[in-house]
């Protein structure tokens, strides 16, 4: 790993925040229990990104050296319905091992609240780069080709895995799967709604009645973009998908169009807007889906229009949740309360997209 990412990664740590904080102790008799050769003591500290599930750097001491998990665990306070779930993150993760497609170890879950205080799992730590800022400003156009090039190649791997044969057929529904979708986030939306906003509105009434017949059903990450990657440290290729908190059983073209996003996020003021003059190889949508198809061995992808503004609708639904968690002072990162209107800016985009030819 080079200094760079080694500096990117330790300023992303910092000390425990008092609202995510634990006993210690008792998760050091856990492990000894659960973890294969954990006998050591913890330092605990925490990663400032992620705006859901409090993820912590575990680094062991022990008579031969040290060793470094990751924790994830559910945030504390009132939680939204079929939010937050580690163990379906530890669940996927444990059964794609032993498919073609990158995952970390994973060391053992716990569901037990009385331990730590909310259900965490353990998984392998991995040092490799995760790029914060989608249009890779430290790369060169080449890289940036090769890099956006294998995401494309490592999702249609994971859509390619036989989810009931690795065990994973009772993980979600198969079928309906954006009727299913758009009610969720209908209904985690209005669980987490603080005012008005005409778009969405608009959008809740569009999107169910405009759902493609395209009937692909496939594990489907959920939230599969440039941040929730682990790059190798010097090749243009993924060695962990990450944050699988949102996996089911769903729509391959979800994912695709989800991924997408890095060139819409600008309008919310999440992520750095794309030039293609200043960060030229930054695929556009058009280019990810076509890279993607070939791949997947996918001719073409209709009804493209819907599914980025499915994508967007979902998560502006997503940023609102956040928003309300910061309100309520149960987010798991400070960034929480600057998306006040990151709901209605992505609303208002994804009806635009609706009405493009």
């Amino acid at each position: 790993m080079s200094d760079a990412t080694k500096n990117a990664a330790e300023a992303d740590l910092g000390e425990v925040r008092e609202a995510h904080r634990f006993d210690v102790k008792r998760l050091e008799e856990y492990a000894r229990g659960a973890v294969k050769g954990f006998s050591g003591t913890l330092e605990v500290q925490q990663f400032s990104g992620g705006q859901s599930n409090p993820t912590y750097l575990l680094t062991e001491t022990q008579a031969g050296g040290i060793k470094r998990y990751v924790l994830r665990k559910k945030p504390p306070g009132v939680l939204l319905a079929s939010a937050h779930q580690v163990d379906r993150e530890y669940r996927v993760m444990k059964a794609l091992e032993t498919t073609d497609v990158p995952v970390p170890h994973m060391y053992a879950l716990c569901e037990d609240d009385s331990v730590i205080g909310t259900a965490f799992y353990i998984m392998e730590y991995l040092e490799g780069r995760v790029f914060s800022d989608s249009t890779l400003p430290e790369c060169s156009e080449s890289e940036r080709r090769a890099l956006y090039s294998n995401m494309a190649e490592t999702l249609a791997k994971l859509h390619a895995v036989d989810y009931e044969a690795v065990g994973l057929g009772e993980f979600g529904r198969p079928g309906n799967y954006f009727e299913r979708q758009i009610g969720r986030w209908i209904k985690q939306y209005r669980g987490a709604q603080t005012t008005d906003v005409p778009s969405m509105e608009a959008l809740i009434e569009y999107l169910p009645a405009h759902i493609p017949s395209e009937p692909s059903v496939t594990i489907a990450h959920g939230d599969y973009r440039i941040g929730n990657v682990m790059f190798h440290p010097t090749e243009p290729r993924i060695i962990a998908v990450l944050d699988w908190e949102l996996c089911t059983i769903g729509h391959p073209l979800a994912d695709v169009a989800y991924n997408c996003m890095y060139d819409f996020l600008g309008v919310a003021g999440a992520a750095t807007e794309v030039d293609r003059d200043k960060t030229p190889g930054i695929p556009t949508d058009a280019e990810f889906a076509a890279e993607y198809c070939r791949f997947a061995g996918r001719d073409s992808i209709e009804d493209w229009n819907f599914y980025l503004a499915f994508s967007m609708f979902r998560l502006a639904s997503i940023s609102q949740g956040v928003y309300k968690r910061g309100l309520d002072g149960n987010a798991s990162s400070e960034r929480a309360m600057t998306l006040g209107d990151a709901c209605a800016k992505l609303a208002n985009a994804a009806w635009a997209i609706v009405q493009r030819p």
